[in-house]
């Protein structure tokens, strides 16, 4: 079965770094539709974070970001990256990576359009 594991969380100063990494195996990040990054904050729905195309042609971001935040993907590592920087206390959630084998249309961020999930790191920013 499709397995996503994510690595990388941690806690962290408000101002500082974390790259976020998702290996998957028995998926392939270069097939698909898209893989990306979601977040749950404490009493919070999950929301998009970023995501990218199967081609790593587009990416997309929540417009909250404001760019402090960059997905990646390694296609000969068959890994998902998100790095974050700038970091800030309401980036604190757990993260989760997401895989979209079939593109079924609607916007990037709607958790619906992914079929595969990891278990998720935590992120602290104090």
């Amino acid at each position: 079965h499709v397995q996503l594991v994510e690595s990388g969380g941690g806690s962290v100063q408000a101002g500082g770094s974390l790259r976020l990494a998702c290996a998957a195996s028995r998926y392939t990040v270069s097939n698909g539709c898209m893989t990306g990054w979601f977040r749950q904050a404490p009493g919070k729905e999950r929301e998009g974070v970023a995501s990218i195309t199967f081609d790593g042609s587009m990416t997309y971001y929540a417009d909250s970001l404001n760019g402090r935040f960059t997905i990646s993907q390694d296609n000969a590592k068959n890994t998902l990256s998100l790095q974050m920087n700038s970091l800030k206390p309401e980036d604190t959630a757990m993260y989760f990576c997401a895989a979209a084998p079939i593109c079924r249309g609607g916007s990037w961020y709607r958790r619906s359009l992914y079929a595969y999930w990891g278990q998720g790191t935590q992120v602290t920013v104090s």
